[in-house]
């Protein structure tokens, strides 16, 4: 039977605890008056907190211990009673999706957006797909607009849940109309349009085949979407509206996706269109739209190059002159945050237009490890980073379409032993504490104000 909470700390011999607990407070004490001098200004911690972690430290470790020797059984009872309670509040959250208050429609939401991310569902969610599907459904017809964009993230995620396989793209082909019509809705908000941009490019690319009608029909739809900030007939570029430079950044980003599963024939075509004029957008007042049109250039001159291997671009030398321009930009009307970011992307594209090579880097979660080496993985591996945020590191661990789409094979299979080895949250509360005051020294050697610190 699972443990109460209640009866935590009291799962020991009797007559040792408080034995215990003396000892490891004594040992405890020299590190917490450490602590209480270099930490306690920054954290406000009391003593009798920090005392605290140290009784859940032993709390933990008992448990754990106790744990290893009941045996599997106490675990499979633990993880199946957990499984239980997770989908208990799943299924109210699906039941809140049809309720008449928007609040509580819009916090149900959330609640889905958080477990989709951060778990795999797919028995749960492949018996309930229609029933979910309907809610996102009328949410994204009838809903405000912090809902219609709310819905629009979850169907992407249980599209990424359900696998891509002939439940998702059952539901793609159900969902993508509507998508259209909020996109191409100029009187639409723009933060739901975003994130439906960016929810049928996901949703195309999980569900649909390379050479399907639904590929061609959504890359069409997005290219309407941020075309309309391409330079006009004079070479000049359009004034925008405020907000319209993040919808036709979120459009290009998942259109960009989508290029990536385009056959040969159609790449040719979309090369030939598309990078003279994305060229003229290098010149965009927006950072953030400067900098999606940067990497979409390297992602093309990449598949491009894959096709041919003598590959050239079109005034190549120009190419460069802008890229160089906005690697080294230093206009003090700029935020320097913004700068610096556009520096070291721009950096990047420049070195691989110039020298075809590509800066790769290395992803870990839990015991493995992905590796970005092109352009294409860094688009595919951001796009679901965008969409699951901090659960994509969990995702790449358990869930089988990411671990294809990576090639990372079958998920690994831990033992209990692995699993429990891990650090305590003391240990944890000691190891930042170090880590906080070597930083802090470091930094302080070279904390020069006068200093050029790039």
């Amino acid at each position: 039977m699972p443990r109460s909470k209640k009866g935590k700390r009291g799962f020991t011999k009797p007559g040792s605890l408080r034995q215990e607990v003396l000892q490891l407070s004594a040992k405890a004490s020299p590190l917490l008056k450490g602590i209480k001098n270099g930490v306690k200004a920054e954290s406000g911690a009391s003593d009798d907190d920090l005392m605290s972690d140290v009784l859940s430290h032993y709390s933990s470790a008992s448990e754990s211990t106790s744990v290893l020797e009941e045996g599997t059984g106490g675990e499979s009872v633990d993880e199946q009673t957990a499984q239980e309670e997770t989908e208990d509040k799943l299924k109210q959250c699906i039941d809140n999706l049809t309720d008449k208050s928007a609040k509580t429609r819009l916090a149900a939401l959330e609640s889905l957006r958080l477990a989709f991310s951060s778990r795999v569902l797919y028995d749960f969610l492949t018996e309930r797909r229609l029933t979910i599907s309907d809610c996102l459904e009328r949410s994204l017809k009838k809903g405000s607009s912090d809902e219609q964009a709310a819905a629009a993230t979850v169907f992407a995620l249980l599209c990424i849940q359900l696998g891509g396989g002939a439940e998702s793209e059952e539901g793609f082909k159900m969902l993508r109309p509507i998508f259209t019509t909020i996109l191409i809705d100029s009187g639409a908000n723009l933060a739901a349009r975003q994130r439906c941009a960016r929810a049928l490019g996901m949703c195309c690319y999980v569900s649909t085949a390379e050479d399907g009608e639904d590929l061609v029909k959504s890359l069409a739809l997005l290219e309407s979407v941020f075309m309309s900030s391409y330079p006009s007939r004079d070479g000049t570029l359009p004034t925008l509206k405020s907000g319209t430079s993040g919808l036709h950044c979120a459009a290009l980003q998942a259109w960009s996706l989508l290029v990536t599963l385009c056959p040969a024939s159609r790449l040719s075509e979309l090369l030939d269109i598309h990078l003279p004029k994305l060229q003229a957008c290098l010149q965009s007042s927006d950072v953030n739209y400067r900098i999606a049109v940067g990497e979409t250039i390297a992602l093309l001159v990449e598949l491009g190059r894959d096709l041919d291997e003598d590959f050239e671009v079109d005034d190549a030398e120009s190419l460069c002159v802008s890229l160089k321009s906005l690697a080294t930009d230093g206009n003090k009307h700029r935020a320097k945050n913004d700068r610096r970011k556009q520096r070291s992307i721009f950096r990047e594209v420049l070195h691989y237009i110039e020298n075809d090579d590509f800066t790769e880097e290395k992803i870990r979660f839990g015991l493995e490890s992905v590796f970005i080496d092109s352009w294409t993985r860094r688009r595919i591996y951001d796009a679901f980073k965008e969409m699951m945020e901090s659960g994509v590191r969990y995702q790449l661990q358990y869930n089988p379409l990411l671990r294809d789409i990576f090639q990372l094979g079958p998920p690994l299979i831990l033992g209990a032993a692995v699993r429990g080895n891990k650090i305590s949250r003391f240990e944890k509360h000691l190891f930042n504490a170090a880590a906080f005051k070597a930083r802090t020294k470091q930094r302080n050697k070279v904390r020069d104000k006068r200093a050029d610190v790039m």
